[in-house]
């Protein structure tokens, strides 16, 4: 039940995986466990990012310089495990999620990994989290990845928050490529939601189409 992109066959993918930075031990154990707890019908497997997706990520951190980040939707942690290795040793992370069961696998691995001082976990609603912060440029990389029509409120809170060039990622873009036949309310605010990215001067954006696509906005 390893995610790939719907783009790709599970030929492709493989090669995809192989030919890039693979998880080492705590990340693979991790993708086995959310993977397992899917197969039993306790998580959802669609909300696990894909292994080549983590890897880009933790390389964007650390190409970036990134030292301050913050994620909307955790699960079981895997890409909050990525951004924070990312990250430089006095980096911070701060992750939002709703969910006290699976972030308590999250927070397992974070510790072994040796990262649990880098990731503050704040457990609720995102936007009320996310408005709790103040209002000014702290973030240097955001990921969000949480529910769908949530993304326009919380790209406009993010802005603020980001530092000048910060980069935001937000995931699940494509929708299986259901955006170009809407199925759902999901569909449709993510349809409405690229379309009013791409003519938005404040920030420069690209859709990637990796895995379920991820969307890249830099602060201009």
């Amino acid at each position: 039940m390893t995610p790939r992109s719907f783009l790709l066959t599970p030929e492709l993918a493989d090669y995809v995986r192989a030919a890039s930075e693979r998880p080492d031990d705590v990340a693979a154990d991790l993708l086995a466990e959310t993977a397992a707890m899917a197969e039993r019908g306790e998580a959802p497997a669609t909300f696990q990012i894909a292994p080549e997706q983590g890897a880009f990520m933790q390389l964007l951190a650390r190409a970036l310089g990134a030292r301050t980040a913050i994620e909307i939707g955790t699960f079981t942690g895997f890409s909050a495990l990525c951004i924070a290795r990312g990250l430089p040793d006095d980096g911070s992370l701060i992750c939002f999620d709703r969910s006290e069961e699976w972030t308590a696998v999250a927070r397992r691995y974070w510790d072994r990994a040796g990262l649990g001082d880098r990731i503050e976990l704040r457990l609720g609603d995102a936007l009320p989290l996310l408005r709790e912060l103040p209002a000014v440029e702290t973030f240097d990389l955001a990921f969000v990845d949480a529910d769908k029509t949530g993304y326009p409120a919380y790209v406009e809170e993010l802005h603020p928050r980001m530092t000048a060039n910060g980069v935001v990622l937000l995931d699940n873009t494509l929708r299986s490529g259901r955006v170009l036949d809407p199925q759902s309310d999901d569909d449709r605010a993510l349809v409405s939601l690229n379309a009013a990215l791409a003519t938005d001067p404040r920030w420069e954006t690209v859709l990637l189409p990796l895995a379920d696509g991820l969307t890249v906005l830099r602060k201009r």
